[in-house]
């Protein structure tokens, strides 16, 4: 955790990110990347340079501000002393933050949600769902400021031993870090349904073969995958839900769906996801 891009739209969930964001990298004698990302309308006229100039006027003013309010809440929040690396962008916001991601070798992004529901979740989204379903390095996404130490860390697992090898080995450094104790959950549903013996050996044996510390492991039944791993969270008092997902895009991830990008939107705590590459389907 020694890159840290918080992508701030000086909102109180992306100061709630900062702040975090502080924590850990006084812990790790990280860097932080403070990105700010402004969406423009695109302007028309038939005599070009009086646009342009109008363009370059309006973007200086508006990177101005943006610099004045950085300079404001590093002074507010900054008590250590933590790198902090600036920087305003002009495009569209998922983008922006995945090209920033990229070109400046992050390796963790932690970011502040106001969540969605209903139809603007179907068809819209929230940009921190967006980040979590493209984003090449481990997220970790908040509402509301969390103060304190991590204890503990909430891992469903879908016992899919042979896809979550990678997934594992991110999790089990972000146990190390923290110092915390892992919670291993399978949530038992109407749909998935197995028995409580059956499903208790495929938990031994999964944190056996990946050598897993100070861990318990769990069966949670609940009609509802969602709600029972928040509910289950909840009675373990989890400071943090650690799950993977799948890069899915277009029609595959509007029928499929994301249970960890509906964890992001719905949960009020913390959440830290990592995203499995699907492997290219095969051109028909």
């Amino acid at each position: 955790m020694q890159k840290i891009l918080v992508p701030c739209d000086f909102s109180k969930p992306a100061i709630n990110a900062f702040r975090f964001a502080l924590d850990i990298a006084s812990q790790s004698k990280g860097a932080i990347h403070l990105l700010h990302v402004i969406e423009l309308p695109v302007l028309h006229d038939t005599v070009l340079m009086p646009v342009l100039n109008f363009e370059e006027q309006l973007l200086q003013e508006l990177r101005d501000k943006a610099n004045e309010r950085f300079k404001k809440i590093a002074e507010k929040y900054t008590a250590e002393k933590v790198k902090i690396v600036t920087k305003v962008a002009f495009g569209a916001v998922t983008r922006m933050i995945n090209d920033y991601i990229s070109e400046n070798g992050i390796d963790l992004v932690l970011m502040g949600s106001h969540g969605s529901s209903g139809v603007r979740e179907i068809f819209i989204g929230s940009n921190a769902e967006k980040i979590v379903r493209n984003s090449q390095v481990p997220v970790f996404i908040m509402k509301d400021y969390h103060k304190g130490p991590i204890k503990n860390i909430v891992f469903p697992n879908t016992l899919d031993t042979e896809n979550q090898e990678e997934l594992v080995m991110k999790v089990k450094a972000l146990q190390n870090f923290f110092k915390a104790r892992l919670h291993i959950v399978w949530i038992n549903t109407p749909v998935n349904f197995t028995s409580d013996v059956k499903t208790m050996e495929r938990l031994n044996a999964f944190a056996k073969r990946f050598m897993l510390k100070d861990y318990t492991i769990n069966v949670f039944n609940h009609p509802d995958e969602e709600k029972g791993i928040l509910y289950f969270a909840t009675a373990v008092k989890g400071d943090l839900i650690a799950m993977g997902t799948h890069s899915r895009k277009g029609l595959a991830h509007l029928v499929s769906g994301s249970l960890a990008e509906d964890i992001v939107n719905h949960s009020k705590g913390l959440i830290w996801t990592y995203t499995l590459q699907t492997q290219p389907e095969p051109v028909q």
